[in-house]
């Protein structure tokens, strides 16, 4: 067993990578996309199987909205950060200056909660881009997050 089956309660396969899930309390704590090569991991918890539902009910349609409760901690900041990435609907995005005008604040400074972002996809990070592109994704500029990440706002109808 690997170390991200002990970390996760549910390792699932999804069209865009793997996701690790972590739960506290029966509240969805923690997403993290995983590389395809990580092993899954079922989970019979109901808290569990409720969210691995949405996920695929999302991953089937673009438009299906979340309805998981969470266990998010953050700043004050990025708790409004996330809070406005949640009111972005699917086939939108923002970017990072448009999202930082809006609270007062820097396009940096929304980067940097977007990277701390706990739960993605669930809180979806994906839709905040850069003016002059796609911009990063889990701290990656290039490469794998940042694929994931075209793949999302491609399969909610937008081309990066």
């Amino acid at each position: 067993m690997n170390n991200h089956c002990l970390k996760f309660d549910a390792i699932i396969e999804t069209p865009f990578s793997r996701l690790g899930l972590q739960f506290q309390e029966g509240l969805l704590c923690t997403v993290e996309y995983l590389k395809l090569d990580v092993e899954l991991k079922a989970s019979n918890h109901p808290d569990a199987l409720n969210v691995i539902e949405q996920i695929e009910r999302y991953s089937k349609n673009a438009q299906y909205c979340f309805d998981i409760k969470l266990s998010t901690k953050g700043t004050v900041f990025q708790q409004k950060v996330w809070q406005e990435m949640c009111s972005i609907p699917a086939g939108e995005v923002k970017t990072y200056g448009e999202v930082a005008a809006i609270l007062s604040s820097s396009p940096r400074a929304v980067g940097n909660a977007c990277r701390a972002n706990p739960v993605p996809l669930i809180i979806p990070c994906h839709r905040i881009v850069s003016a002059a592109g796609i911009g990063g994704f889990a701290g990656a500029t290039t490469g794998y997050f940042t694929d994931i990440k075209r793949q999302l706002l491609c399969h909610e109808g937008l081309v990066f």
